[in-house]
């Protein structure tokens, strides 16, 4: 249908010509443009038989951050952390407004000359005074369908007061860059924003999740800046208020560890925490599905029905889904509104955090399942964010990498990893909130340490009972760990216990050592953030027991 004030608004923009423009789309219109016979391509869906719509996504199956660019201008050059400007590793490329005018122009052609345009207006964050008002712009019906999911829907009186966005994003998809070699860039696609206009544009690439990243780092670069901590986290919270926060990077658990029936959903990936407590930035969930099972993961797996959206699985003619299908890639994911968790919080937030769980997938197999952190060790860990990336997750990984990525999200920070470390643990001894280490990886048998072990381990988190059991000291890691935890498999918390030989772990925890020495050298240009290599691991066998 025609919206005549949406239209000129997308005139104003510079978004010319004659388009239909669906304006914050039902369901159920997404749901007939997306199975269309008039769809080809990557365009087209498929129904399956849990009611849910499967999409492909083209060769980017995960994001692309080598094509990912923030112009460098009079608000960013001195508050962006730059990659090779700041000292440490960034993801934080710089670009020229030159080039993003090139760009814009670029994504304004594709999008002025496609019949039909999705114009989705929606909140990221929940708490009124810090969200931000969101709208998206594009042409295909299921990257709309996608927003609707992941991002918070307003009420029709919001809408109908939504006024000025305070951030665009532009899904140019389609649209490729023909002088990306001379512009500097690293190929034809490009993920570009310009906080000055307030805008974000995508071009070449059709995965999702670019749009739900791009605000998600747009949140780290405003809260922290007012005293908040932005968190690549998930979120849960029990029946007495007592709320719990999973950092992790994507594949480590997020996802299904906070969707535990005993407890209530707040959200799955990214938060705030100001001083009323914890708030969800999302309106759905973004959860992994490869060799998903009823068994291991029934909230999610239940969650796949009506509204929600696949992506990247394999769907027979019946339309059945063949979850244990690798053939696309390892990253096959399913969008869905968070109200298809049975067990949720609304509005998604809750009180302060008494519970920060880091969630790392060590493809080494040296971390043990478990470990205790005192403050020290806590702010230590979150800077160096030590995890694998997993295969899928961005262009070009298609084994576990080890990996170190500060506050566990290093791909979304725009500011300096202290910043984010700053507030977080600020808020962590304000509240008198405890942290601990939690290998969701493998260990000496080769094997990744089993889903049940793991929730069992977050259950002795939340009640408590990891503080009262006897406790041994790791060495080289400089880890104080449980000897025993109810419902836990013997044998597997201490990981010097799973290998043949404790020296052969003793090599691989040397060598795991030297990496975390390496990678935190470049936090040792402060006073603080020499005091903090003491919590690290060492490569002297520093705990009481060898």
């Amino acid at each position: 249908m025609k919206n005549i004030k949406i239209i000129q608004e997308l005139h104003d923009l510079g978004i010319t010509g004659y388009h239909e423009v669906v304006y914050n789309p039902s369901y159920e219109e997404l749901y007939e443009a997306e199975v269309s016979h008039k769809r080809k391509g990557y365009e087209k869906g498929a129904l399956t038989d849990t009611g849910a719509v499967a999409v492909k996504t083209g060769i980017f199956t995960g994001r692309s951050p080598k094509d990912r660019y923030i112009v460098k201008d009079d608000i960013t050059k001195d508050t962006i952390c730059w990659d090779k400007e700041s000292g440490i590793s960034s993801p934080n490329y710089p670009t020229t407004k030159e080039v993003w005018d090139d760009l814009k122009a670029l994504t304004l052609e594709q999008l002025s000359t496609s019949p039909k345009l999705y114009v989705v207006d929606a909140f990221c964050g929940t708490n009124v005074d810090t969200r931000l008002k969101v709208r998206f712009v594009m042409e295909v019906a299921w990257q709309a369908h996608f927003v609707t999911n992941m991002f918070i829907r307003p009420s029709i009186y919001e809408l109908q007061n939504f006024g000025e966005p305070d951030f665009i994003v532009m899904n140019g998809s389609k649209a490729t860059n023909p002088n990306w070699a001379a512009q500097g860039l690293n190929s034809e696609n490009f993920v570009v924003f310009n906080l000055t206009e307030k805008i974000q544009i995508i071009g070449g690439t059709w995965y999702g999740g670019e749009m739900k990243k791009g605000m998600f780092a747009m949140m780290n670069y405003y809260l922290p800046l007012k005293g908040m901590a932005s968190m690549h986290c998930s979120a849960n919270v029990g029946e007495k208020g007592d709320v719990a926060v999973f950092f992790g990077l994507s594949g480590t658990g997020k996802t299904t560890l906070s969707a535990d029936p005993k407890r209530y959903l707040i959200g799955d990936d990214e938060h705030g925490w100001d001083n009323n407590g914890v708030f969800n930035f999302e309106g759905g969930c973004y959860a992994k599905v490869i060799d998903l099972s009823e068994q291991n993961e029934p909230d999610i797996w239940r969650a796949i029905k009506r509204d929600a959206l696949l992506e990247n699985v394999i769907v027979d003619e019946y339309g059945e889904i063949n979850y244990y299908d690798h053939s696309i890639t390892e990253n096959s994911r399913v969008s869905y509104p968070i109200y298809n968790i049975n067990k949720i919080v609304l509005p998604s937030k809750a009180g302060h955090a008494s519970k920060i769980i880091y969630l790392s997938a060590d493809a080494f197999g040296v971390l043990p399942p478990v470990s205790i952190l005192d403050d020290d060790q806590a702010q230590y860990h979150f800077l160096c964010g030590y995890t694998s990336k997993l295969a899928g997750t961005e262009r070009g990984i298609t084994a576990p990498e080890p990996s170190f990525s500060p506050a566990f999200g290093e791909a979304f920070l725009t500011l300096h990893p202290t910043q984010y470390s700053k507030t977080l643990i600020g808020k962590m001894k304000e509240h008198n909130a405890k942290a601990y280490l939690v290998n969701t990886g493998w260990n000496g048998t080769g094997k990744r340490i089993s889903l049940k072990n793991t929730r069992a381990i977050i259950d002795a988190i939340i009640s408590g009972e990891i503080d009262a059991a006897e406790k041994r000291e790791i060495p080289f890691l400089n880890l104080t760990i449980p000897t025993a935890l109810p419902n836990v498999s013997e044998g597997i918390l201490d990981p010097r216990d799973t290998y043949a030989t404790e020296e052969e772990w003793t090599v691989k925890a040397k060598d795991l050592a030297s990496r975390y020495i390496k990678y935190f050298d470049q936090y040792t240009n402060t006073e603080e953030g020499k005091r903090l290599v003491k919590a690290g691991p060492s490569l002297e066998a520093n705990s009481v027991e060898a």
